[in-house]
């Protein structure tokens, strides 16, 4: 019978149809064979290890930022102001939490343990090079003879025998195929994966802890826009109702006014509720239960936004590679699985091992040790799985096919990067330009509201115009520190998109209550549970 009849292929794979178990063995065999010896062509050439030799993915970046020529943009290859660039913000209060947040924040020490779990996965990794097999051993029996004969079975005292045994097994299979330099080169790379992701958890937190503090900045701004638009909306309910009473306007005044004093006080609440949110949102970050920082960071009386930098400096995109640690942890992951493909070729070549065994055995414990109680054995030997039914080719070609997955992940990670940096700049600079107009227009507001007040009360002008631009005001003040706040965010975008301040700082390290709480072994522990009588 010929055998391509029980072949069909499938999109440059095979596809059985076996009638009988004897073809399937013949078949695995053939391929076990065939496939690992397209993996020796480079075993010499990879240290004497099977598999593909890793190179990291090529990836595409943009030559410059879209915005390069914005003067407010410095794009060079001088690089970025990577390390404190929240101290461009020139907010001693901000650099303070930071700090803080550094020291004190749960999840980034999540990520310190997941490092320290990664490295002692790689440890174990290492050991594989040494025998992986050992085993000390040591034992007393007594043995008691009872020969043919003996009535009722009783014990014979005189035929009894102790015997004392103790030695040492080992078995050791030797890297021949780079099963284990592998296993410990994927274990490297998933430390460094690890170490990355310390460092992004750490870049995500300086921004998120900054964006907080200048959220919370800006409800109190609105806060304070609030309450001084209520006292200048009491002044006027006040004024219309001095009129009214005079008998100069209608009661329509009056209401008119209020509807207005009232609904700006209904914003009061909602700036309030944002504030906490806020407030509690950087007590999480800072791992804190929730409180009021306000004691520590000033009421909105003291309040006020951050002054973002006229300048800032980008470096240029093909540096978001080498600086943001998501982009570096995707670069190790990537290596890892590579390293997991020779790992799965080597399979299919046979394991050569070394078995050995030493021990010794007197009937005398003083005799235990003697060289005529010694005896030992070794034993070389292989073992091959051949007749593995070509699962061994199918997981070979499973972690290359998750290779590729992962370096196809890490392409798109890089764009990625590229375009969160191009939308932080458009962010900052746009938002930039509507602050900048935004202040012209509340400066106006405020002339127009001061010169309105004065003409209505001398009666040039109906309550109208006063009520308009008391309400237009409210708004465009509104508006304009929403603005500012957004410039602001488009800035830490940018530094976030860029991959800056994730490395840890010198002070970092400090003393809290007697520890350092960057000692690993200072965990947090469970609060004790409190009694309940009755």
């Amino acid at each position: 019978m010929d055998v391509s009849e029980f072949l069909g292929h499938r999109n440059g794979r095979v596809s059985y149809r076996i009638p009988g178990n004897w073809l399937l063995v013949v078949l695995s065999v053939e391929m076990a064979i065939f496939s690992g010896c397209s993996h020796l062509d480079n075993w010499r050439h990879n240290g004497f290890k099977v598999g593909p030799d890793y190179c990291e993915p090529a990836v595409s970046v943009a030559n410059e930022w879209i915005d390069f020529n914005d003067p407010q943009i410095i794009s060079d290859a001088c690089g970025v102001q990577e390390v404190t660039w929240w101290e461009t913000f020139d907010d001693p209060l901000l650099i303070q939490l930071v700090l803080t947040a550094h020291q004190q924040n749960l999840p980034l020490r999540t990520a310190e343990l997941r490092i320290m779990e990664a490295e002692s996965q790689r440890a174990m990794a290492a050991g594989r090079l040494f025998p992986q097999f050992q085993e000390a051993f040591g034992n007393f029996e007594q043995r008691q003879r009872s020969p043919l004969g003996l009535s009722a079975g009783l014990p014979d005292l005189t035929r009894s025998l102790g015997v004392w045994t103790t030695g040492f097994n080992a078995s050791w299979e030797l890297d021949v195929w780079g099963r284990f330099r592998r296993g410990i080169a994927s274990a490297d790379a998933n430390v460094e994966s690890t170490i990355n992701d310390y460092d992004d958890v750490l870049l995500t937190l300086t921004a998120d802890t900054a964006a907080a503090y200048i959220e919370l900045r800006a409800f109190q701004q609105r806060l304070r826009y609030n309450q001084e638009n209520v006292a200048k909306q009491e002044a006027s309910l006040e004024l219309t109702q001095q009129r009214f009473k005079n008998g100069i306007v209608t009661k329509l005044d009056v209401t008119q006014a209020q509807a207005s004093l009232y609904q700006t006080k209904a914003l009061a609440p909602v700036f309030q509720r944002g504030l906490r949110m806020a407030n509690n949102r950087l007590c999480g970050l800072l791992g804190r239960p929730p409180m009021n920082l306000l004691d520590e960071l000033g009421d909105f009386d003291e309040a006020s936004l951050p002054t973002p930098p006229q300048q800032i400096v980008v470096g240029i995109p093909a540096d978001l590679v080498r600086r943001r640690p998501d982009v570096r942890r995707s670069e190790r992951m990537v290596a890892s699985q590579s390293e997991r493909i020779g790992i799965a070729a080597s399979e299919l070549f046979p394991r050569f091992s070394l078995t050995g065994s030493l021990n010794w055995q007197a009937t005398d414990v003083g005799d235990l040790l003697t060289p005529a109680a010694s005896a030992g054995a070794i034993s070389p030997g292989f073992h091959w799985n051949i007749l593995n039914y070509n699962r061994i080719v199918n997981d070979v070609a499973v972690q290359d096919a998750r290779f590729q997955q992962l370096a196809v992940q890490y392409m798109q990670i890089v764009l990625d990067a590229n375009r969160e940096v191009e939308d932080g700049i458009v962010d900052f600079l746009r938002s930039r330009e509507r602050a900048d107009e935004l202040k012209r227009a509340v400066e106006a507001g405020v002339e127009s509201l001061d010169l309105a007040q004065l003409h209505y009360s001398e009666g040039w002008i109906d309550f109208d115009r006063v009520n308009n631009l008391q309400r237009d005001l409210v708004v465009q003040q509104d508006l304009f520190v929403v603005a500012q706040a957004d410039v602001l965010f488009g800035l830490i975008r940018i530094y976030r998109a860029l991959g800056g301040g994730w490395q840890p700082q010198p002070d970092d390290t400090v003393e809290i209550e007697g520890q350092n709480v960057n000692d690993p072994s200072v965990l947090p522990q469970p609060a004790p549970a409190e009694s309940v009588d009755g």
